[in-house]
């Protein structure tokens, strides 16, 4: 019987974009990173050409329209004003709306001036940062393919890369003592061999901690990536920006770890994933981004065209496309001319609040006997470790007697997040969790 050609001719043709730019990325692919394209000559094609030409009637679009406007029902626009039916109830492409992908990239770069000359993809609008990362992990893992998380971590990432994806998940020490574990990290990745593959994961602020790097830190943990990669390693660098931008020490970097590594070899692809979800305070809006930069690849190289290409094919595949009323509401706060300033107003909250977690546990060491705090100066959270109980037994306590909440995290680690406590109730939850702890001794 003759081969059957398992790609797909739109998928060909996009890989044929990444290896003439550089053969390593194609590489990093998984199985159906390889396989996945995006329609372009299909349904969403067909409908693109007759919106263009159709002038008389164009048959191709599967929404209701009347009288050139989205068909609604006047109970749905009630809670809409502001807002006509066409830009809130129709399809939004499956890349995202073209003028947010703009404005988060610009945005980026307000954020982030040392990527001014680093040449990076236009955004792909995802789901939330969740399904950001389930995106990176379709295009790049297969099953076993080793996944380098700290071992304090985000429980998501075991969900979709261990779980769902069925990697090989590796940790580090993420902390010794009051600083970064840079030491574990470049122990983690010095065995890895020329030509191996590694999916390397960064989360600043992170979470559960709320600690983001120092800048020696954070050049140390470039400075690894990126000699590991020029030993000829394959390196997928994933930056989970989540947090971006609450940062409440000085002395932490104020840019993505994303700068530190963009476009610097070209054995490392870089991804940012970020979202309006914090940056935006927007949760439910459930609006992310996913950005790739690699060496070898210029401003609008066909290698990021690929790429986004098949970030897109997943979108498709999997939710058709995100919200267009998200997405028309985020682009008008971006450029609204007010959204930097009232960033700042609510990071400047949540500064406080984190301020006041560190006064309240300077103020009582006698809390030490119980609990201590890992190092955090930045995001929604800090960890506590507990020392003479189980967080199990002390999470439950604290719900049926204290009516209070937190998470645990491991046996010792419980995460307390700040941003949902007002600052006049932070000094209380903590002589709670402490008169529990108590309790449980």
């Amino acid at each position: 019987m003759p081969a059957i050609n398992m790609f797909n001719e739109l998928a060909i043709t996009l890989n044929d974009q990444i290896q003439a730019v550089n053969p390593v990325a194609y590489e990093m692919l998984s199985a159906l990173g390889k396989r996945i394209y995006f329609p372009s000559k299909g349904i969403l094609s067909q409908s693109g050409e007759a919106k263009t030409l159709a002038k008389k009637f164009n048959a191709t679009i599967g929404t209701a329209l009347k009288d050139h406007q989205a068909m609604s029902l006047p109970c749905v626009m009630d809670s809409l004003p502001g807002f006509s039916p066409n830009e809130a109830l129709l399809y939004a492409p499956s890349y995202g709306q073209k003028p947010l992908r703009e404005a988060w990239k610009a945005k980026i770069l307000h954020d982030n001036p040392s990527l001014a000359t680093v040449p990076f993809s236009l955004p792909v609008v995802t789901n939330g940062l969740t399904q950001a990362l389930a995106l990176a992990g379709d295009l790049l893992l297969d099953p076993g393919d080793h996944v380098l998380i700290p071992n304090m971590l985000w429980d998501n990432y075991l969900l979709n890369y261990s779980d769902r994806l069925q990697a090989d998940l590796r940790h580090w020490e993420f902390f010794q003592g009051d600083r970064l574990n840079t030491m574990a990290f470049a122990q983690a990745l010095e065995g890895y061999m020329p030509g191996q593959k590694v999916f390397v994961i960064l989360n600043f602020p992170n979470n559960p901690t709320g600690y983001t790097p120092l800048e020696s830190e954070a050049q140390a943990l470039a400075d690894t990536l990126l000699a590991t990669a020029e030993r000829g390693v394959r390196v997928v660098a994933l930056i989970d920006d989540a947090y971006y931008g609450l940062f409440f020490d000085p002395a932490c970097i104020k840019e993505s770890l994303f700068c530190k590594v963009a476009g610097k070899s070209r054995n490392l692809l870089a991804i940012k994933a970020d979202a309006a979800t914090k940056e935006c305070y927007v949760w439910g809006l459930r609006t992310g981004f996913l950005s790739f930069a690699i060496g070898g690849a210029e401003a609008d190289s066909p290698l990021f065209t690929a790429l986004e290409a098949k970030a897109t094919g997943l979108v498709r595949a999997t939710i058709s496309n995100c919200s267009a009323l998200s997405q028309k509401i985020i682009t008008n706060a971006l450029t609204s001319g007010k959204f930097y300033e009232q960033r700042a107003a609510n990071v400047a909250i949540m500064h406080e609040r984190c301020s006041a977690v560190m006064q309240t546990l300077t103020e009582h060491p006698e809390y030490r006997e119980h609990f201590v705090a890992y190092p955090f100066n930045s995001g929604y959270f800090m960890c506590i470790k507990v020392l003479k109980t189980s967080t199990t037994k002390l999470r439950r306590l604290l719900l049926d007697k204290y009516a209070t909440g937190g998470i645990a995290m491991s046996d010792t680690d419980f995460r307390l997040a700040f941003s949902c406590v007002e600052k006049e109730q932070i000094p209380e939850l903590f002589k709670t969790i402490y008169q529990a702890c108590k309790d449980l001794a």
